[in-house]
């Protein structure tokens, strides 16, 4: 259908809608079963089957299924089968790994999908842009993201972002009149807007002509259908350390089978013992593991109402050293109320007029002034019973909520006067204008922003009933109040108006908005979240300063700023005016001592980011607006608010905060540390454990000694004892000093901190440790050595278990409630009872050729197995004593 050459009604006649209600649920739930939902579909993902046997394509096991075969064709059945069934089990685990992280980053993908305003059942609803059909009718404006293509039917100041699609450089300015034409591109088409595009200017009302892959944007995602993987600079990293970890593994593995044969060892037994030692000793999971650490941070991370959108940004979050936050909202309630009036040089106290109604009606500057307030206005005012709610804006819907108190009625005000045009709030001109006719025909313009700005904008200001001109001592008077006002921390709005002549309509702005009469100002405030200055108290002792940035008034902002214990004494304060005036490089010689920036405008907030970054932080940057976005893309983690939000700022970061709230941030970037911490954790324990296990191999083989692990055990260690509570460390919660460290410098890698020392030192100890409690018991009676190596198994797996408890904690074993990780406790009781299982139940004792241990024996186990841990974190607390 070529709905961009047709008139309103031929649109809604074929497309069998309405306008003014929209379409019905019922409706909706037919179509959506012909047309499907409204998103693009993904090329072909990897089956579970496919994913399954992708655990295996690895080398070592392969090759180990390969010896497995010859144990099956030497007559080595059980060992074959037992292997086998390891090599299984491993790969169920790395499965289903795998399968989380996929599904968790799946699940933010639909969580982070645009929003849409449709009309429903003849109401308006805000929802997901998935649930499109086609004839609905959806409003968009200024920052929102086209949730599927639509035909333009009222367009207000529109201009769409169409590069993505058509390759201009230049928003589309847009239309509602029919094009006709021999077949016109996407570009032509300025009545038509598409889906994945943005609203750079104004705001419109159209109907969906098509969605899901039927739109244009769905045409070309058909042709170039593609998945992209997220990988994290982390699991990068960690990459290239496998590999050089394999080759260091594979040197020393061979090393082993090759000291064994030439002692004397049976050259097959060797090489299963080498490939087993190999795949046990490869951490080939650590990426795995990795990905499903990130992917569980970030889903406790939604629950804390900050979601990640790129996954980089859970490790960078632990490197933020300045967080730059709006203030509206964010740092307060965004709960605006009028307060205070001041017209014709009084001041009225709002909270002190106990029957509002009886007031206004003899003061008519006050009257005008709320009336004015309610008709450049667009939220709106619903009362039930007793219970008043507003839909909308903050600051919109504290005017309303004034006039109401005052007795003045939107419903009322929308019979006598009629809204011709609008020209929307921009944050360049910092002020909205709407072109309105009265019941007698008589047309004026109501202009309401910011009080600096409609005084340059005005020639005239209404005082005591009659129309003076502004001069340079009412214009004083007027910034005494504001003054006045914003002292007290609330913000103020400017009222103003300008007849028009009966055939008059400008335009465009710039004629609109001169030549205007002040009325006055509504003070209002928005008090901060109660949560917040704890919130920032807290980032303080974890060396994180927050930067308080808002279009408010100075005066506001540094009452604000001084409640929330931002602005300290000798911190400086910078006013926008005073940011144009330098150059980044100036910018920078100071900004370090900059605690509040006021007055400042979205395009601003580049340039703070710039100049911190060049001072070398790490700077978390929040906004909500289109003209944020360059910021928020440009800092280290840009955060864009979910509640209030538009689509462009939340397209453009990696953190969307679901409340919006200021505490979020500190909660995520607690979760961001925390996060990183845990990899660390498991990071330690699997390559210590791995060094102990090649080592006594290695140890054992130089002396000449018989084995003191068959390949199935070096297999059964690798599997439980090494992945159940590497996985639960993962889960750990954090350090209780995890936000009093100084931020994380990016560059650090993994092993600073001493973390390669720790694990070179206890992998060395496991190693020892066990090769000792075997050579005591072998050489005690050397002709049952599988009860030698029953011993050597039991000590191996006892000292990483007791060794994981040590990996909770960067200082020593002691400074955390070892029960504190029931995630961990289950895992650790979970693998010492297999270790009971394999070695005490009859059955399994000629696959895993092991025997029960005696009681006496035990205490030679759990001794040798407790020096790793407590020997080090003796001499750690001896170390401390002593520096005391």
């Amino acid at each position: 259908m070529k709905y961009h050459e047709m008139e309103k009604s031929e649109i809604e006649q074929s497309l069998n809608t309405n306008v003014s209600n929209g379409l019905s649920s019922k409706i909706v739930e037919n179509r959506r079963k012909k047309f499907g939902w409204n998103e693009l579909s993904e090329g072909e993902k990897q089956s579970a089957i496919l994913l399954f046997f992708s655990q295996f394509k690895d080398f070592m096991v392969l090759v180990l299924l390969g010896a497995t075969l010859v144990s099956g064709l030497l007559g080595e059945y059980i060992d074959a089968i037992a292997i086998m069934a390891i090599v299984f089990l491993n790969g169920i685990l790395g499965f289903f790994q795998e399968r989380k992280a996929e599904k968790s980053l799946q699940a933010l993908k639909s969580l982070s999908a645009p929003q849409i305003l449709v009309m429903r059942n003849g109401v308006w609803e805000k929802t997901d842009s998935r649930v499109a059909v086609p004839g609905d009718i959806i409003k968009f404006a200024s920052g929102d993201k086209i949730g599927a293509d639509v035909r333009i039917l009222s367009a207000n100041n529109l201009e769409i972002e169409e590069s993505a699609l058509t390759g201009e450089s230049i928003p589309s300015v847009k239309t509602t009149h029919p094009i006709v034409g021999s077949n016109p591109t996407l570009g032509d088409l300025s009545n038509m807007a598409f889906m994945g595009t943005m609203v750079t200017r104004g705001n419109g009302l159209g109907v969906v002509t098509a969605t899901g892959m039927s739109t244009a944007m769905g045409k070309i995602a058909d042709m170039i259908q593609s998945v992209n993987t997220l990988i994290t600079p982390l699991q990068r990293k960690l990459e290239q350390l496998g590999k050089i970890l394999i080759t260091v593994a594979l040197v020393l593995t061979l090393l082993v089978v090759v000291a064994g044969i030439y002692h004397g060892h049976d050259a097959y037994t060797m090489f299963l013992a080498g490939v087993s030692l190999a795949v046990a000793a490869i951490p080939e999971g650590l990426p795995a593991i990795v990905t499903v650490a990130l992917s569980l941070g970030v889903q406790r991370m939604i629950r804390k109402n900050a979601i990640v959108r790129k996954l980089p940004a859970v490790e960078t979050l632990g490197c933020a050293s300045v967080i730059c936050s709006d203030k509206t909202g964010t740092m307060t309630q965004n709960k605006m109320t009028v307060t205070h009036l001041w017209s014709s040089g009084k001041t009225r106290d709002m909270t002190l007029v106990e029957d509002p109604t009886d007031k206004w009606t003899t003061d008519n500057e006050m009257k005008q002034l709320l009336t004015f307030g309610v008709l450049c206005n667009n939220s709106n005012i619903k009362v039930r019973g007793e219970e008043v709610v507003v839909d909308g804006d903050p600051t919109e819907a504290a005017l309303l909520m004034a006039a109401y108190q005052a007795g003045i009625q939107q419903n009322i005000l929308r019979q006598q006067f009629l809204i011709e045009k609008e020209y929307p709030f921009d944050s360049s001109r910092k002020m909205m204008s709407v072109i309105v006719k009265d019941n007698h025909g008589k047309r004026f313009v109501v202009t309401k922003g910011a009080p600096d700005v409609l005084i340059e904008k005005s020639e005239s200001i209404l005082w005591n009933g009659k129309q003076r001109l502004l001069d340079s001592q009412l214009i004083k008077e007027v910034e005494s109040a504001v003054d006045g006002l914003a002292g007290e921390a609330l913000r103020t709005i400017a009222v103003a108006y300008k007849p028009l002549q009966v055939n008059a309509l400008p335009q465009r702005e710039h004629e609109v908005e001169k030549g205007l009469t002040f009325i006055g100002l509504q003070g209002m405030i928005d008090p901060p979240r109660p949560e917040v200055k704890k919130a920032v108290e807290e980032c303080k002792q974890a060396g994180i300063k927050t930067v308080m940035i808002t279009g408010d008034h100075v005066a506001t902002a540094c009452a604000i700023a001084k409640q929330l214990g931002i602005l300290k004494e000798d911190d400086l304060v910078m006013d926008g005016q005073s940011l144009n005036e330098l150059t980044v490089e100036q910018l920078e010689e100071k900004v370090e001592h900059i605690s509040v920036f006021a007055r400042v405008t979205p395009e601003h907030k580049l340039k703070i980011v710039t100049a911190l970054q060049n001072q070398g932080h790490i700077v978390a940057m929040t906004g909500d607006g289109v003209n944020d976005a360059p910021a928020i893309k440009a800092a280290d983690i840009g955060i864009a608010m979910g509640i209030t939000g538009t689509d462009v700022a939340k397209e453009a970061s990696s953190l969307i905060l679901l409340d919006d709230n200021f505490a979020t941030i500190k909660a995520a970037i607690k979760e961001g540390r925390n996060i990183y911490e845990n990899i660390r954790k498991f990071i330690r324990y699997l390559l210590a454990s791995n060094v102990g296990e090649i080592l006594v191999m290695l140890f054992a083989m130089l002396m000449s000694l018989p084995l003191p692990l068959v390949p199935i055990q070096i297999l059964w260690v690798n599997l439980v004892t090494d992945g159940l509570p590497a996985m639960a460390l993962g889960l750990d919660q954090p350090e209780e000093n995890v936000m009093k460290r100084k931020p994380r410098h990016p560059k650090e890698g993994v092993f600073s901190r001493g973390l390669g020392w720790k694990i070179i030192s206890r992998g060395f100890l496991i190693g020892i440790v066990t090769l000792i409690a075997f050579i005591l018991v072998y050489y005690r009676d050397m002709s049952n050595l599988p009860y030698a190596q029953t011993i050597a198994f039991a000590t191996l797996v006892l000292a990483q278990l007791i060794h994981v408890f040590d990996c909770r904690s960067e200082i020593s074993v002691f400074s955390r409630n070892p029960f504190g990780n029931k995630y961990l406790v289950a895992a650790v009781v979970s693998s010492l009872a297999l270790l009971l299982v394999v070695i005490y139940v009859p059955a399994l004792q000629p696959i895993f050729h092991t025997v029960p241990i005696i009681l006496s024996d035990w205490l030679l186990v759990i001794g040798m197995s407790a020096i790793p841990t407590f020997l080090l974190a003796g001499t750690f607390i001896f170390r401390k004593k002593s520096n005391m």
